[in-house]
């Protein structure tokens, strides 16, 4: 029998969407290098390709590719935290366009939940972070407020603990330090 990790990384793998618990609320996951799988993650939400995602990692290494830019220089980004920022940088062109969506720009954080850090870990690197949500609704903090059509159309459902957060992460431009969302 395969281990709740062992079966969460199998249905990435495969393109499958996953319901995970967050720093504040639960998200939806799925591989974003995968088209297809991203596509119908949007469906899902009812949520714009043009819009852009956000993709979360276990560690900086895993999205180094991604960002255009010396990570290593960027103290600001790389010293640890207590507290959790999406940061958004200028994308290589190894990011995928379903991701930058109409930006020439990534939206990355460095998990610091245990689930979402352990998922990344297991599949090997980033994995897409929306807030589990339809588009324009409020966040999830609870499985009990997650729309019967959003959980009957993705693949795994992980409940966990969310974390004390108690809302989506801060999203601040990296080259600005302007607050996108706070």
């Amino acid at each position: 029998m395969l281990k709740k990790s062992d079966q969460i990384i199998k249905v990435l793998q495969q393109g499958g969407i996953i319901l995970y618990p967050t720093e504040g609320v639960y998200g939806l996951g799925c591989d974003p290098f995968n088209e297809t799988a991203v596509l119908r993650l949007l469906k899902i939400k009812r949520r714009d390709v043009k819009q852009g995602l956000i993709l979360i990692a276990a560690n900086w290494d895993q999205v180094k590719d991604l960002i255009n830019l010396d990570l290593k220089k960027c103290k600001k980004i790389t010293e640890k935290d207590s507290y959790p920022i999406t940061w958004i940088f200028p994308a290589t062109k190894k990011a995928p366009r379903w991701i930058t969506g109409k930006f020439n720009s990534i939206a990355i954080r460095v998990t610091s939940h245990l689930v979402a850090k352990n998922i990344c870990q297991g599949f090997g690197g980033p994995i897409v972070s929306t807030s589990a949500n339809l588009s324009k609704s409020s966040p999830i903090k609870k499985l009990s407020q997650l729309d019967k059509k959003v959980i009957n159309s993705i693949d795994y459902v992980f409940s966990g603990r969310v974390g004390t957060l108690g809302k989506p992460t801060q999203i601040c431009e990296f080259k600005t330090g302007k607050i996108i969302r706070s």
